[in-house]
Parts: structure tokens; C-alpha cells; sequence
């Protein structure tokens, strides 16, 4: 039997038939590259200055495209719970198979962020060896910083609230845009071109709204990375963190992303009502 007949026949057997595994690999993967290539480019910019907030925004667009890319024929390309949710509470996915999506999804997310561990152990060893949130910051999001009109850097100054709206707005524009470019009804932009349009959507949110807390608008991108910095060595840190008021931070960007489904209701109104138009 030739080389070829020999890696033809092995295809065929390791081939996985069952389409729930199948998915569900698929948003591992999909999540795992979103994450691992994301914040791979937020650990170059954070302990190298080798970037700037431009490089964080484009890496995670590109990684957006390709996570997209390598689980859309499978899955969907969801991704992120808060898609998955959306999609659910709209009839567009069935409920049965969200908690394996989630699933997948957090796992994903947690896998990407020890690889991003195990490529920059020695970067993150020099760069913060006590394992503080300066490089926590590269795994997970937390409040930001601002300069004042005098110069000076006003770390932590955002609320609770402010935190949370900043995640709802941001999902809900993530959900608009996306339903706008998945939506047959409306330009029908053609399959291989979605991916792009996707992180393309993403860079702009990135390049927007990034500046109170670094745009999560992803409840596994964050809460993922966040649980292996627990366990990783950063102690219970991540999960005390808090807003400007004193409210713990964690679970903002949990759960700002999931009520960020207005996007996708004012889509369909629009959409039913026939008021969305193109003036393309």
C-alpha cells in the first residue's frame, strides 16, 4: 500500500461521525485560536512594549477571523456563550445544544490561555515573577486607566455600572453587526467572506470601546484565561479585583455580554418591520 493509501485509509478511521463531538470540537478549536492568538498579542504589547493598543485591537481581529475560520463549517463559528444564547433565545439554535457549546467554549478559552502560558513562561517569569495583575491583565480583563488633562495616570477609575453598560453596548453592537452580515434578508454577504467581516466588526469595537476595560464582549474569552490564572499561579487576585466603587470585577463581563441581546432584537424589528434598508 502506497504512503497515500496508508494516510487516506487512517483519515477514514479517525474521521469523528458524531456531529455533536464534532461541533463541539469545533468551538473548542475555533475559541482556543481566538484566545491563545489574542492574548498572545496582548503579552507582546504589555511585557515588551512591541506594539501599541493598535496591535492588541488588530491581533484580536485576526484572531476573531481565523477562530472563526476553522470552526464556521462545523459549529457555526459561534465562539463566544453569548452568541450561542442569543441565537437560542431567537429560534436560530436549538437550547439542546448550548450547554455543550459553552462548554466547549470556556474550555477553549482556558486551553488558549496556557498555551499563551507555555510560549511566554520565561517572558512572564522575568517580566512579573510574582504573579501580580500586571500580567494577569494579559489573560483576562480588568478596569482600565486614564491620563488627566495634568498628565497624571488615574488607575481604577471606573464603576460598576459604567463597567456593565460598557459590556452591553459593546456585545449588543458585536450581535447587530453580526446578525447584519449572517442575515440572507439583508446584503448577503457570501460565506467566505463572513469570517473577515466578523473581525472586521470586532476591530472596530476593539478600536472604540476598548478604553474602559479592554472590551471582553466574550464571557469565555474572559472568564476562561481568568480561571487558569487561578489555578496558574496568581492566587485569588483576578477574582478580587475590583471597580472604583468597590464592586468585585470578575463577573461584569460574565454576564454584561449575555444582556447584550438587544443588539440582535433591534436587528429583527428592523428587519421584520422592513425598515432596514441599504443605501449602498
Amino acid at each position: 500500500m502506497t504512503t497515500f493509501g496508508v494516510m487516506e485509509k487512517f483519515s477514514a478511521v479517525a474521521a469523528i461521525k458524531n456531529e455533536a463531538i464534532r461541533e463541539f470540537l469545533a468551538e473548542l478549536i475555533g475559541t482556543f485560536v481566538l484566545v491563545m492568538m489574542g492574548n498572545c498579542a496582548v503579552a507582546q504589547v504589555v511585557m515588551a512594549e512591541g506594539g501599541s493598543f493598535l496591535s492588541i485591537n488588530m491581533g484580536y481581529a485576526v484572531a476573531v477571523t481565523l477562530g472563526v475560520m476553522v470552526s464556521g463549517g462545523v459549529s457555526g463559528g459561534h465562539i463566544n456563550p453569548a452568541v450561542s444564547v442569543a441565537l437560542a433565545v431567537f429560534g436560530k439554535f436549538p437550547w439542546a445544544k448550548v450547554p455543550i457549546f459553552i462548554v466547549a467554549q470556556y474550555t477553549g478559552a482556558f486551553l488558549g490561555a496556557f498555551m499563551v502560558f507555555l510560549v511566554y513562561r520565561n517572558a512572564l517569569d522575568a517580566f512579573d515573577p510574582g504573579r501580580t495583575l500586571a500580567s494577569a491583565g494579559i489573560f483576562a480583563t480588568y478596569p482600565g486607566s486614564v491620563v488627566n488633562s495634568t498628565g497624571e495616570v488615574v488607575d481604577n477609575f471606573l464603576y460598576s455600572g459604567n463597567g456593565m453598560a460598557d459590556q452591553v453596548v459593546g456585545t449588543a453592537m458585536l450581535l447587530l453587526c453580526v446578525c447584519a452580515i449572517t442575515d440572507p434578508r439583508n446584503m448577503g454577504i457570501p460565506k467566505p467572506m463572513i469570517p473577515a467581516a466578523v473581525g472586521t466588526v470586532v476591530l472596530g469595537i476593539g478600536l472604540s470601546l476598548g478604553l474602559n476595560c479592554g472590551y471582553a464582549i466574550n464571557p469565555a474569552r474572559d472568564l476562561g484565561p481568568r480561571l487558569f490564572t487561578l489555578v496558574a499561579g496568581w492566587g485569588a487576585e483576578p477574582f478580587t479585583a475590583m471597580t472604583a466603587d468597590g464592586v468585585t470585577w470578575w463577573w461584569i463581563p460574565v454576564v454584561g455580554p449575555h444582556l447584550g441581546l438587544r443588539g440582535r432584537m433591534v436587528f429583527l424589528s428592523k428587519l421584520d418591520n422592513g425598515s432596514l434598508k441599504t443605501h449602498v
